[in-house]
């Protein structure tokens, strides 16, 4: 009787995970143990803290996991209302570190809004084309670039240029799984390269700097290009086998800055080398190759637009962070997906892939 039971409600636990991504996320969450212990300086802090941040993720994971699609698509409009509205409190009232106003200050934490964001617009633009699949015109496409401006433009206040540009990506990739003609995508680029000048001058001092910095960090090897340096010296430095786990020179003399968060990459790429970058890369490859599988197993439009979104969007986030760690994109301040530590950013990303299991469990 009691092996029954035990039995029953392993099986209501694991029934709505998704086995092959439950073990891509397992290997990840491994690694970055290893990663973050050597970063932090040998002490188990922040390790306690992700394990507890983890814990909470996977509960919340669990739970979208255990729901319906259909019954989240029905929280999108309120949940991206809630949003906007923190954003907005954010504008107001906001706690602001380093120049950048971008977090909610909540008694015993603190939140970031413009995380909720990432997954609140796209669930908000799949509910849109779904509840229009059968009369979709070209002004309903508008009217989803206008959901899309809403939250980028007040995050872009904050500002925080690296955050707006995810968001923003989330909204388009909806935008094309739902059919947005070529044409018009292509006409989006060509008008968007016009209108470079009118945006560099409409930057921030430091983000132009960030990226003139990104061009020739030499210029100023101590200041605005410190970070970028740095970070390729580490990575160089490893090598094909990397120098072993602990003893990375550039981690341990503290050369490499924010090297538990942003830069956390370098510390990897410098310990673990190529081999291990090639490890990294091959299971995000595998992260996206799963959720681009359950995109096209998805039986409704809305299961389709929002797995093709969050799949995507994981698949930029890695890309932006490893391009900005080794040079060859702007420093923007993207975490790196199940590695970087944080609280906000880890709930989120666990959001995400509750929501592909969900759209995979409903067509099982």
């Amino acid at each position: 009787m009691q092996a029954s039971l035990v039995k029953r409600l392993w099986y209501l636990i694991k029934e709505p995970l998704d086995g092959w991504l439950m073990l891509l996320l397992g290997l990840i969450f491994v690694l970055s143990l290893f990663v973050l212990y050597s970063a932090s300086d040998q002490t188990f802090q922040k390790i306690d803290n992700k394990l507890v941040y983890t814990v909470l993720s996977l509960v919340v994971m669990w739970l979208v996991a255990s729901t319906r699609p259909h019954t989240l698509m029905n929280f999108a409009p309120p949940i991206y209302a809630l949003g906007l509205l923190l954003l907005l409190a954010v504008h107001f009232a906001g706690v602001t570190v380093n120049g950048s106003t971008r977090w909610l200050e909540l008694g015993v934490t603190r939140i970031q809004p413009s995380e909720i964001m990432k997954i609140a617009l796209p669930m908000m633009l799949a509910w849109f084309f779904q509840r229009f699949e059968l009369s979709l015109r070209w002004w309903h496409y508008l009217i989803a670039c206008a959901l899309i401006a809403a939250p980028g433009l007040l995050v872009l206040k904050q500002p925080d240029l690296g955050t707006a540009t995810l968001i923003m990506a989330a909204g388009f990739f909806v935008l094309f799984f739902a059919g947005l003609s070529w044409k018009v995508i292509l006409a989006g680029l060509v008008a968007f390269a016009a209108s470079l000048p009118i945006v560099w001058n409409m930057l921030h001092d430091y983000q132009r700097k960030r990226v003139l910095t990104l061009i020739d960090p030499m210029q100023d090897p101590l200041g605005d290009g410190y970070h970028i340096i740095q970070s390729m010296i580490a990575i160089g430095s490893g090598g094909p086998w990397g120098k072993g786990w602990l003893n990375g020179t550039q981690t341990h003399l503290d050369y490499i800055p924010e090297r538990t968060t942003d830069f956390i990459f370098a510390v990897y790429s410098e310990e673990f080398g190529l081999v291990g970058n090639i490890v990294l890369v091959l299971l995000y490859l595998l992260i996206i190759s799963r959720g681009l599988v359950i995109t096209a197993r998805a039986p409704t439009l809305y299961g389709r637009l929002m797995a093709g979104a969050l799949t995507l969007s994981f698949f930029v986030y890695a890309f932006v962070n490893m391009g900005m760690v080794a040079g060859i994109l702007p420093v923007v301040g993207v975490p790196l997906p199940f590695v970087s530590y944080g609280g906000t950013a880890t709930v989120t990303l666990f959001i995400g892939m509750g929501m592909l299991m969900s759209i995979a469990h409903q067509r099982r």
